[in-house]
């Protein structure tokens, strides 16, 4: 810093020559760019008073007053003649003048050029927020009052001396936490409680006794399904102002106590409905697919449905109307549920909301992905979207809440993947579609849709293909349609062949469809008529769209990217983009989005069909699935690199012949390893069983971001212990050993520590049966880990020195340093503390020599642990804000969490109780390396802090969650400190 004070920007004009003044914080001066001497404390004093009297006079005896009180000196009236003098030289001309007796500052000049003061602006845009929220507009009101408030730089009219200043500082601090409190109302208002509760930890610690805060902070809490945690802050309230004043607390925060107790469900649910973050979250969902224009037939049940959602969507309507509609594949179920959700669009002002389940398929689309997909279409920003299942489901409910929405859930698996999803408020529907009747869906309007009648088979026909066409060939029209079995998919796809082929009759069609080699002899038979009308589909393509169709189907994630499929056909991305798109034309492909394909479950299973009849030679289906596999390690090879500059893990994977994608920017890189998880995690299971094992194995290490940063961490579990098993049966001790080191992986981040020192013994041994040098340090660190996890401090030391010097052997620095930092820890558990610092200190040396960039906050990290145990608190903090800022920037949730609470540690320690509450908050809603007995230790913690900020209630609720994770999941020394915690007399 070069000790020059900041300008706030907020209020900065754009006349460089004008003057600007801030009171709120320490009294400045500025013209222009430039700062201007304000003189002594005394002179400042004089100044702030006459500012804060917004351009009216102060006699000389006001301002004696304001700067002395009641005991000046003698020579008070010279001094103040002085201090006028020589503020009138630093500013403008005309801008402190004197008149009757007197002094004033004009915020005009003689000039005409006007200053500006920040508490005037302050006063403005608090007063704008006061309209906008007249009208309803809380995100702009909340905006106002989030730029108001940035005014403020510390404390205002800091080292201001008087008692003019002091009443002032008061008035003014009393004012600022006025508009806390009504952003933060408006934060609740809005559904944004879960990131209200850390800053409102950190303001009831530091304004205890202030009743509106302690309730803004119960109704969060509430909001936030910590209802044991909100009564208790009520009760800790209730004994603080017995305490400290004798009083029972007001009547509006009892209220809020008995309503929390019952239950109150109006009480859950916000007031205004969820406002959107960003432009790019829409207010007014619009989901629904494109209804088709040559619709046909259906009539008695659009007319039944149309009855159903019109009742719904009536102000006396139902609580709620769910239509599921059940029939075999291709019977129309999506067509026609589309067709009445477009006609009811008008009845459901405020949105619609679809997606399709992919029930049908073995990867059914689980229901907390949808609710965060809705929640985002609801305008809900990504941060304020919690990780559970139920609190998705709540928060999707309560921003329901007064609205009329219609949702349509296509292709659902059964009644328990739709239930969360149904909206549960009146005014709202859904529209269900299902292969099964969903008899156990409770309340639910039952649809079972049949094929078509023949009539109306043939008016569908017509409406594609045209009438010219099928009036001279009636008879040979009927014949298509029934072969297709009156099922409505099949007559589609056959009449837009027909329709799309000019030279064709109506009777070349029907030959072709009567020939049993083009078709099915199941044709009418159940879901056999889907596959029917596939083989007709394929039966048009041309060579090169048939074999796409064909390899591509073999892929088992969800959807494919388009440099993914380009890898399998072995094409350039242009002509490979040529035939899908073309594929997309005949319906047997689908444009999930710009970029990305996938296939109908059934589709799929019919293409996968198609390629072991069809795929000459056969080794094609094999080399394809390769190509995949190269395509996908070679780019998270190049990903993994980005993240971690001169780590030689990705010297040591298997070598590709099919090259992946290349990036420069670490952003692009991340933004392809999070999409591709799903898709590049189903390669790997897939090639378990295959020559590409060793291949598929090295993916899963070098796509281990997945599982560190909280994504996808389900998937990869499984992902690993299926490849540890395939290793195993396979007999590859170098690919078992890689396998185990991934699954340690896992464990470790999810706090299972015993299972990890099984699974990196075994790692250790296979590494080195099988002379696998990297394998070999990575699962010797690894060991030594679930050692130091396990407080075996001395035990784990040798492990991570023997990674260290496996490391060093083979030139692997970045490593070499992580290594480093856990030896680092293992002598702080030691009690090595000086020789802990020195290890980090050169842990973190390496990391900036070598240019790391996601290690780097490793080597922060560490350091930062060691400081905090050596008491060099601002050191310790520093370095945790320097870690906290790389894992950020690289999307490590759980390092981010992990790194609040060593924060939380530090001021703890230094005894900041409020500060170490609000960081252990943050911990918990970001989640942390260690799982659910991480957890408990946060909620240790957080019990700690909480204790001595006097909410004694509000720690003994954290402690019984803790004691209850600690004897779940493990941690009998830790579950036996939180019983110490819980006894009456420790506690005190």
């Amino acid at each position: 810093m070069d000790g020059v004070p900041r300008v706030p920007e907020q209020w900065r004009p754009d006349d460089s020559a004008a003057l600007r003044f801030s009171v709120l914080g320490p009294v400045r001066a500025w013209r222009g760019a430039d700062s201007l001497p304000t003189g002594s404390p005394q002179q400042r004093a004089l100044l702030a008073a006459l500012l804060l009297r917004e351009g009216r006079t102060a006699t000389a005896g006001e301002l004696i007053d304001a700067l002395w009180g009641e005991d000046p000196p003698s020579q008070a009236l010279a001094a103040v003649r002085t201090y006028a003098s020589r503020l009138r030289k630093v500013l403008s001309p005309g801008v402190l003048v004197s008149e009757s007796g007197g002094y004033a500052v004009r915020l005009t000049d003689e000039s005409g050029v006007g200053a500006s003061l920040d508490l005037a602006l302050a006063q403005e845009l608090a007063a704008d927020a006061e309209k906008a929220k007249t009208t309803g507009d809380l995100c702009h009101a909340r905006a106002l009052l989030n730029k108001a408030l940035s005014l403020w730089d510390g404390e205002v009219l800091a080292s201001v001396p008087g008692p003019y200043a002091e009443t002032q500082r008061a008035r003014l601090e009393e004012w600022r936490l006025q508009l806390v409190e009504s952003r933060l109302d408006m934060d609740l208002e809005q559904g944004c409680h879960a990131e209200a509760i850390s800053e409102l930890t950190a303001l009831t610690a530091a304004h205890p006794l202030r009743e509106r805060l302690r309730e803004l902070l119960m109704l969060a809490l509430y909001r936030s399904g910590r209802q044991a945690e909100a009564l208790a802050a009520y009760a800790d309230t209730r004994r603080l102002l017995a305490d400290e004043l004798g009083v029972d607390p007001r009547p509006g925060l009892q209220e809020l106590q008995q309503r929390i107790l019952q239950a109150d469900p109006r009480l859950a649910e916000p007031s205004a409905p969820l406002a959107p973050e960003t432009a790019a979250a829409p207010v007014r969902p619009a989901q629904l697919p494109a209804t088709v224009s040559d619709f046909t037939g259906r009539s008695s049940f659009v007319t039944e449905l149309s009855e159903v959602l019109a009742a719904a969507s009536a102000a006396e309507g139902q609580v709620m109307a769910v239509s599921a509609l059940a029939g075999i594949g291709g019977v129309g179920k999506t067509t026609l549920a589309v067709h009445v959700a477009h006609r009811a669009r008008s009845a459901f002002p405020d949105g619609q909301l679809y997606v399709d389940l992919q029930g049908a398929g073995s990867r059914a689309v689980a229901p907390e992905t949808v609710l965060g997909a809705f929640l985002r279409a609801l305008g809900t920003a990504d941060a304020a979207i919690p990780d559970s299942l139920e609190e998705r489901a709540a928060l999707y409910r309560s921003t329901l809440d007064g609205r009329r929405i219609l949702v349509l859930l296509d292709n659902a698996r059964d009644a328990a993947q739709v239930r969360p999803l149904l909206p549960g408020m009146e005014g709202c529907a859904a529209l269900v579609t299902s292969r099964m009747r969903m008899v156990d869906l409770a309340g639910a309007h039952l649809v079972d849709l049949d094929v078509m009648s023949p009539e109306e088979a043939l008016q569908l026909f017509t409406k594609i293909v045209g009438e010219e066409r099928v009036a001279s060939e009636r008879e040979s029209a009927l014949d298509v349609v029934a072969a297709c079995g009156f099922l409505p998919l099949a007559i589609r796809i056959a009449a837009s062949r027909l329709a799309a082929r000019r030279t064709w009759t109506v009777s070349v069609l029907a030959a072709k469809l009567a020939d049993e080699r083009r078709r099915l002899d199941e044709l009418q038979a159940g879901d056999l008529a889907v596959k029917a009308t596939f083989e007709l589909g394929y039966g048009q393509l041309e060579p090169a769209q048939a074999r796409a169709f064909r390899l591509l189907g073999l892929a088992d994630g969800p959807d494919i990217s388009l440099a993914a499929a380009a890898a399998m056909l072995d094409l350039p991305v242009e002509a490979t983009e040529d035939l899908l798109e073309s594929l997309v034309d005949t319906s047997l492909l689908e444009s999930a989005a710009p970029g990305r394909y996938r296939y109908h479950d059934l589709v799929r299973l019919y293409a996968r069909a198609c390629a072991e009849r069809d795929e000459q030679p056969p080794s094609e289906r094999a080399a394809a699935m390769s190509r995949m596999l190269d395509f996908y390690l070679a780019t998270a090879a190049g990903v993994y690199a980005i993240e971690r500059p001169g780590d030689r893990l990705v010297d040591h994977l298997e070598v590709t012949e099919y090259p992946g994608l290349r990036f420069t920017d670490g952003s692009a890189a991340l933004d392809w390893l999070y999409n591709e998880a799903s898709p590049l995690l189903a390669c790997v299971r897939q090639s378990a069983d295959t020559d590409r094992l060793r291949r598929a194995v090295d993916l899963l290490w070098a796509a281990k971001d997945l599982t560190e940063s909280g994504a996808n961490s389900h998937q990869y579990e499984t992902t690993a212990r299926a490849m540890c098993d395939a290793t195993r049966i396979a007999g590859d001790a170098r690919a078992e050993g890689r396998a185990r080191t991934t699954f340690t992986n896992v464990l470790l981040v999810s706090g299972r520590i015993q299972q990890a020192a099984e699974q990196a013994q075994l790692a250790m041994d296979l590494a080195a049966s099988a002379e696998d040098a990297m394998a070999m340090s990575w699962a010797a660190n690894d060991r030594g880990l679930t050692l130091m996890h396990q407080e075996q401090y001395a035990d784990g030391k040798p492990f991570f020195e023997r990674a260290i010097e496996g490391y060093a052997t083979i030139g692997n620095r970045p490593l070499e340093a992580l290594s480093l930092c856990n030896l680092s820890r293992a002598h702080l558990g030691m009690g090595n503390i000086a020789m802990a610092v020195e290890i980090a200190q050169r842990a973190l040396a390496a990391y900036l020599e070598i240019g790391q960039t996601l290690r780097l906050a490793n080597g922060h990290f560490t350091l930062g642990i060691a400081l905090t145990r050596a008491g060099r608190h601002t050191e310790a903090l520093s370095q945790f804000s320097d870690a906290l800022s790389v894992f950020g920037s690289h999307r490590q949730r759980l390092w981010e969490g992990t790194t609040n609470f060593r924060i939380a540690e530090v001021h703890l320690a230094a005894r900041r109780p409020a500060q170490a509450a609000q960081h252990a908050e943050q911990a918990l809603a970001l989640g942390c390396i260690g799982g659910d007995r991480m957890q408990g230790t946060v909620l240790t913690l957080l019990g700690r802090a909480l204790t001595m900020l006097g909410q004694v209630d509000r720690a003994r609720v954290c402690w019984r969650e803790a004691l209850n994770l600690y004897e779940q999941h493990g941690g009998a020394a830790q579950a036996e400190e939180v019983r110490a915690l819980l006894t009456p007399a420790t506690a005190a």
